[in-house]
């Protein structure tokens, strides 16, 4: 039965009890937090269990994705709902208070649980990718003075190298067709040259048929072959870097689109989460009151 009386005026009487008690909610993130890592690392483990280095043992990429973003999912849900419970349960009674106005602040107190541990959770998750962010700048920078070195030494063996980046396509056109024979002249000149112009048609979109013509020549010359094998080998290889190009752009467009479906379940996730929690602190809260008045009936 409620305390409160409808006709006892209170206006311009403040209670001395703040309506936020800070004890629970801050009880109940600790909690949900808690059992957010403990759950994410129970799901790493069976994570890794579903994926293997030896072929044909290890699932597929897309039922490890789904089934890790599932688990986040429900980890987010079960997490919620014990925080918010917790804190519906921890709080003092309210004596004097109507329902609605306990139900609204067993609602605003299982929110502010669920968004302190979510605050924290992500706080904790940012430094683990910021170190993890550390630790690639430190072996990148490493593999680049490496690289550094490795290329100050070719320079100075050789006038001029072949772009990192066409280094294959380039080997192909200027492969000859007689393996036990070699072409005929110094190549490193043509190479660098063939591989200039794979780079300008990638950045444009295209070689033109001027600089196709010029590479069958080469090819020809270099490589020990007739005009018309010579511009088959060159139209080939154009057509893979071309396919390269497309896998790349299809692969960038993919990761575009999963991260955004990503981010958008996750904002969902995070708002059913923040409403389980909201509804569990209203359901510890209702049942801390009626077991306190069901101790008060006995008496």
């Amino acid at each position: 039965m409620s305390l409160y009386s409808s006709d006892v005026s209170d206006v311009g009487v403040e209670s001395s009890t703040p309506a936020l008690a800070w004890g629970p909610v801050i009880g109940g993130s600790v909690a949900a937090a808690a059992t957010t890592l403990i759950l994410l690392l129970l799901g790493s483990g069976v994570g890794l269990t579903m994926v293997s280095p030896w072929a044909g043992e290890s699932a597929s990429f897309t039922a490890v994705s789904v089934t890790a973003a599932i688990w986040f999912v429900v980890v987010q849900w079960l997490a919620s709902a014990l925080g918010g419970y917790l804190t519906g349960r921890l709080r003092t009674k309210w004596a004097g208070i109507h329902t609605d106005e306990v139900f609204f602040r067993d609602t605003a107190h299982g929110f502010l649980s669920w968004a302190l541990a979510t605050v924290v959770v992500a706080g904790l998750a940012g430094s683990a990718f910021t170190s993890l962010a550390g630790t690639g700048v430190q072996a990148a920078s490493t593999v680049a003075a490496t690289a550094t070195v490795a290329g100050s030494a070719a320079a100075a063996n050789s006038d001029a190298s072949p772009d990192a980046a066409t280094g294959y396509f380039t080997d192909l056109l200027l492969r000859p067709q007689d393996l036990t024979t070699r072409a005929q002249g110094d190549d490193v000149s043509a190479t660098a040259e063939i591989s200039r112009i794979l780079v300008q048609g990638a950045v444009n979109d295209g070689v033109p048929e001027a600089d196709r013509a010029y590479m069958s020549a080469i090819v020809a010359s270099r490589a020990g072959v007739t005009p018309e094998e010579a511009r088959a080998r060159v139209d080939q290889v154009l057509q893979q870097v071309e396919d390269a190009k497309n896998a790349a752009l299809k692969a960038a467009d993919e990761a575009r689109k999963s991260a955004a479906t990503v981010a958008m379940l996750g904002a969902l996730s995070l708002l059913v989460g923040a409403f389980i929690a909201s509804a569990a602190a209203a359901l510890g809260g209702r049942q801390r009151d009626d077991e306190d008045a069901a101790l008060i009936v006995k008496r």
